[in-house]
């Protein structure tokens, strides 16, 4: 996948969060500004799973609203999310519609615990 100049990239599973920026260009991807944002993690849902799913769920829900916000306040002009397949499908329930429009593409890999140099050979690679 080619991502190009500052695309952000949401890397996130259940328990972890990271933001990064794309400082390169399309030909040379390299992932910058890497923060751990905190997220609001109480919006669980309304079935009755295992306490530990609700926890993954708040969480994945609250990096959706996380990245929303960003969106809205035009701090995200395009977006790449990476996400192992249970986070990502919680975290699509609360895609805003301009989320929608700005994301350029979706990757369900966990990654959360891989260096920056793992996660853009997984984005060159998609």
């Amino acid at each position: 996948m080619k991502l190009s100049h500052d695309t952000h990239v949401a890397v996130a599973d259940g328990n972890r969060f990271v933001l990064f920026r794309n400082d390169g260009d399309e030909a040379v991807i390299n992932l910058v500004d890497a923060s751990s944002p905190e997220v609001d993690t109480t919006n669980r849902g309304g079935a009755r799973p295992e306490p530990r799913d609700l926890d993954e769920r708040g969480h994945a829900a609250g990096v959706a609203d996380f990245l929303n916000k960003m969106v809205l306040a035009n701090e995200v002009d395009k977006l790449l999310v990476i996400a192992d397949p249970n986070t990502l499908g919680v975290m699509r329930r609360h895609y805003h519609g301009e989320l929608e429009k700005r994301l350029i593409g979706e990757i369900a890999k966990t990654l959360t615990n891989s260096d920056t140099s793992q996660i853009e050979q997984a984005i060159a690679a998609a």
